[in-house]
């Protein structure tokens, strides 16, 4: 005598109103995404902050709308050091959080991605790389030279940099303080720039603590206008800064930011459009420094 098995256990099934309800959510399969194969580093490629213009409808510019990429842009370009761009990578993704990166073939440990250099070993990367060597006098024709050009660096990245600084949109209190929504690419204030550093709000010797900043804009914007002044009078009609017979790092540093101050706001923008010899000068410098980068194919 035989016994019958048992019917085999099954789920109850869903009433039908569970069925209607899921039903313009159907559970769906997609293949597995198959993993582009790694491009080798070829070249020297420089992340940067995007241009100020990257649509479709319009030549790339290739020149950084952010005036510490187009530093190093200007300096490799005008040293003859022939580097691509990418603007696709988000600053998180640099070293240290900030752009720009250089990112250069790795003949040492034979790796596709090559080695990611952060901008303070640019120069040490360019000194190695170079054709030609600068030498003791940094390119300037005499020690007086090379020591003026600190005077005019520290010029630049102070007051002109503060006045930049300042003409920049204030950020959201609503996205990055409240919400916590990351910056694209975080300004730099200009409170970090000036020498001396601005006094706080409230006084040292008040119950409260002190607290912001006491930052005198007039006195930003004045030094500034006579920054500029000087800055045209000491080009005059010389080809490159300080009588030097070819560019060298105060050249590349003049040209990011008299680039960015002509594409600024008014206030900046006019008092550099108002000397005719910085307009012409940073217009041939441009062109340089563009067709540098046209040259080796930057997309």
């Amino acid at each position: 005598m035989t016994t019958a098995s048992p019917p085999p256990f099954t789920l109850p099934s869903l009433p039908k109103i569970f069925h209607n309800l899921i039903s313009p959510f159907p559970l769906l399969t997609y293949p597995p995404v198959t993993v582009p194969n790694k491009r080798t580093v070829t070249a020297p490629t420089l992340w940067i902050v995007p241009p100020l213009s990257t649509t479709p409808d319009t030549k790339p510019d290739f020149l950084s709308a952010d005036v510490e990429c187009l530093k190093w842009q200007a300096h490799l370009a005008l040293r003859g050091v022939h580097a691509q761009v990418r603007w696709d990578v988000d600053a998180a993704g640099a070293l240290g959080g900030r752009l720009p990166c250089l990112q250069v073939p790795s003949e040492v440990a034979k790796d596709k991605d090559g080695e990611l250099l952060a901008a303070h070993n640019i120069p040490g990367w360019i000194v190695e790389n170079a054709g030609e060597q600068l030498g003791e006098l940094e390119g300037y024709t005499n020690e007086e030279a090379r020591d003026e050009s600190r005077a005019w660096i520290a010029l630049l990245e102070g007051d002109v940099h503060a006045a930049l600084a300042l003409s920049q949109p204030a950020p959201s209190f609503v996205l990055h303080t409240l919400l916590q929504v990351p910056f694209a690419h975080e300004p730099q204030s200009a409170e970090k720039i000036l020498s001396p550093p601005p006094a706080p709000l409230s006084g040292l010797l008040s119950l409260v603590q002190p607290l912001g900043k006491r930052l005198a804009v007039g006195g930003v914007h004045a030094r500034y206008h006579e920054a500029v002044a000087a800055l045209s009078e000491r080009l005059g009609t010389d080809r490159w800064f300080l009588g030097s017979a070819e560019p060298t790092a105060l050249d590349a540093l003049a040209f990011a930011y008299l680039h960015t101050l002509l594409n600024s706001t008014d206030e900046l923008r006019i008092e550099v459009a108002r000397r005719v010899n910085l307009v012409s000068w940073e217009r041939r410098v441009y062109e340089q420094v563009r067709s540098s980068f046209e040259s080796s194919g930057s997309s």
